[in-house]
């Protein structure tokens, strides 16, 4: 009988560590979220007029968004740091990710400060160019990345040439720089 009451005592004593590890977790999330929110503020909302979609829409994963420059310090605001099925799809004024079961995001075009293929992004590793992000300013003034991992790969160069941002000002005759070239100027915090 010693043995039995033993066990239990032990399974009750792991069960209570795995749910008192559960709730610390879950309050570090909610408390990221608060520091976060003064500094995050409101998402855009997407205008009620589109017009015609440009590019898309294309499916995938809604890999989630974080401060950029760091892959890994996912927004905790809301719902826009989870991941979900999206559609995303190109308009004039901006990018629309259609989240199933999540808040829609819009991207408004001014926004965009790069386009660019990463390997990695809110904890999501690929291959290199396995996602497409989005580097964008918030009307607070902070800068994110939202990623995208698409069904198909091969339609990240036609949104990377469609919402390249512009290089106002640029000497006539001048390149704008190609998905590589951002590439290489961007780091994902793997070579410290």
């Amino acid at each position: 009988m010693n043995e039995v009451f033993y066990n239990i005592v032990i399974v009750i004593a792991v069960l209570a560590l795995w749910l008192l590890l559960i709730i610390l977790v879950l309050r570090g999330w909610r408390n990221r979220g608060r520091r976060q929110e003064v500094s995050i503020g409101q998402f855009p909302v997407a205008p009620d007029d589109l017009g015609d979609a440009v590019i898309g829409p294309h499916s995938g994963l809604y890999v989630g968004s974080t401060l950029a420059p760091s892959w890994q310090n996912r927004v905790a605001v809301g719902d826009y740091g989870d991941r979900a099925t999206t559609d995303l799809v190109g308009y004039e004024a901006g990018i629309l990710f259609r989240r199933r079961g999540a808040t829609e995001i819009w991207v408004p075009r001014e926004s965009v400060t790069a386009i660019r293929t990463e390997r990695g992004l809110a904890g999501k590793v690929m291959t290199a160019d396995g996602l497409l992000a989005i580097r964008w300013v918030l009307p607070s003034g902070t800068e994110i990345d939202s990623g995208l991992r698409a069904d198909d790969k091969e339609i990240y160069e036609s949104w990377i040439e469609q919402y390249r941002p512009s290089t106002d000002g640029a000497a006539e005759g001048s390149t704008e720089p190609t998905a590589t070239d951002i590439n290489a100027s961007t780091t994902q915090g793997t070579e410290e």
